[in-house]
């Protein structure tokens, strides 16, 4: 009986855990596929979506339990490297439109795989953050 309920316990954890993360995914963000990298092929890639902030970028992934976001990226720290077509095995699960974005924060390399409509939007709001002398004044 006592194991019956500590299931009963966990799937009520579990289904707690998942309402939650369907509610956060359903206010809306950007689609988008990220990877941390080197990555070979389309191995490491997860969908998700992305929502901006004045200060940083949040990536929450589709197949994820946590509460929070399971990316953070500082707007102050980020560098877009390179972009590239989706290549190889790529192609499987990406289409056409995606335009996959090299970036660079502080001391991890990522992969943002986004359609071009996303790709200007994500570059906008890169370019147009303050510069880190205006940042200083806001917060000192």
């Amino acid at each position: 009986m006592v194991l019956l309920i500590i299931l009963v316990a966990m799937l009520a954890v579990l289904f707690a855990m998942s309402f939650y993360r369907l509610m956060i995914l359903r206010r809306g963000g950007t689609s988008a596929i990220i990877r941390t990298t080197p990555g070979v092929g389309s191995q490491g890639w997860r969908h998700g979506l992305i929502r901006y902030g004045e200060d940083s970028l949040v990536f929450y992934k589709l197949s994820s339990l946590r509460f929070g976001p399971d990316v953070r990226v500082n707007r102050q720290d980020i560098a877009v490297e390179n972009r590239r077509s989706p290549q190889d095995s790529e192609v499987d699960i990406m289409t056409d439109e995606i335009v996959v974005l090299s970036v660079r924060e502080a001391n991890r390399s990522l992969e943002v795989a986004l359609d071009r409509g996303a790709m200007t939007a994500f570059l906008s709001w890169v370019e147009s953050r303050p510069s880190g002398r205006s940042m200083r004044g806001r917060h000192g």
